[in-house]
């Protein structure tokens, strides 16, 4: 059983894509922590042939991003083809991935993303249209069904691999589920004993451990992390340790976290053209990176006021200095950022 794109490791480790959190900052420092493959944001097929702005921009990638996908979401099998043809042509990714896993409503409502589980037919139609213009491997991402009453992850499993699918990533969700209740493991088990093709174990990864966990419940070709990655990009490396029987190494320090986030942020800073605009949507990044930290719900506070990133360094400095000299830092009880992202 044999990936369609050169890895390093048998056993690879994906950065899901995710809207709003895959960009290429955090493509380009999961890999330089471990991540063996990475796929960009979920982008609309139609926005590239009409080649929108905003969609294109979302096409830039560096060389140390490689190997490297780009996920493309659609209901017409003509506009997938067309998509994927220019992106293979201009963009000369690695593979062309298709999401059918998209929960999101306002995706879902037009068909796209894990809407297409409604029509096996079309998901059959949307796969062979892209391979159709394309030289590239072409993947998908799935859903264990549009609803528990339809939920059949070995069916869709077995049309996406009949129809060319180079790769099958499951989430083992129904798309009603959204990101709620577990992840059924036992699925992407049963989905790895039915198809001839690698199958990425996907959902509930928090940890190293958890993709170690997988592993070894469901025998899958790899592991993609989605929100496991969250303000911990190290968790690639920490689970390569534990997949290669070595230990796992300590997680950084409090000063080493605000360094591997700042090193983000001014990634982020000179990859973005609106840099207020990125510091305004980089603070969700923030606010994951102090997650469970003393005080960590004042210090959020002041991290989702930034309007430049700039204003990080000191913030994180003021918390430093705190902390050293022994200062009390209030202990706030932490929530769990819970966003709902596209994956």
């Amino acid at each position: 059983m044999r990936f369609p794109v050169a890895l390093t490791h048998t056993i690879p480790l994906y950065l899901a894509p995710m809207a709003g959190v895959s960009e290429s900052p955090f493509r380009r420092l999961c890999r330089r922590f471990g991540a063996d493959v990475v796929v960009t944001e979920f982008l609309s097929a139609e926005g590239i042939r009409r080649e929108n702005e905003a969609t294109i921009s979302k096409l830039r990638f560096g060389a140390d991003e490689h190997p490297i996908g780009v996920q493309i979401f659609g209901s017409d099998p003509i506009a997938m083809g067309d998509a994927a043809a220019l992106v293979t042509d201009v963009f000369a990714p690695n593979f062309i991935d298709i999401n059918f896993g998209c929960p999101v409503k306002k995706v879902v409502k037009r068909n796209g993303g894990s809407g297409c589980l409604k029509d096996l037919t079309l998901v059959a139609d949307i796969i062979r249209g892209v391979r159709a213009r394309t030289h590239l491997p072409v993947t998908a991402k799935i859903r264990s069904g549009w609803n528990e009453e339809t939920r059949d992850p070995v069916r869709i499993a077995r049309v996406c691999e009949d129809a060319g699918a180079a790769v099958l990533a499951l989430h083992a969700r129904s798309r009603t589920q959204m990101y709620s209740g577990r992840a059924n493991w036992d699925e992407i088990a049963a989905v790895v004993d039915a198809v001839s093709i690698p199958v990425l174990g996907n959902g509930d990864i928090s940890s190293a451990s958890d993709v170690v966990r997988m592993r070894q419940q469901t025998g899958c070709a790899g592991v993609m992390v989605g929100r496991g990655s969250f303000g911990q990009p190290w968790i690639f490396t920490q689970a390569r340790a534990l997949l290669d029987g070595k230990p796992m190494p300590a997680a950084p320090s409090v000063g080493e976290r605000f360094a591997i986030a700042l090193e983000h942020a001014r990634m982020a800073d000179a990859y973005e053209l609106d840099q207020r605009g990125a510091a305004i949507e980089f603070r969700k990044h923030l606010g994951w990176y102090v997650k469970g930290l003393p005080g960590s719900a004042e210090l959020r506070k002041r991290l989702h006021a930034v309007t430049s990133l700039m204003e990080v360094e000191g913030i994180f400095a003021d918390y430093l200095a705190t902390v050293s000299r022994g200062d009390d830092v209030e202990l706030v009880p932490d929530e769990r950022n819970e966003e709902t992202l596209a994956a």
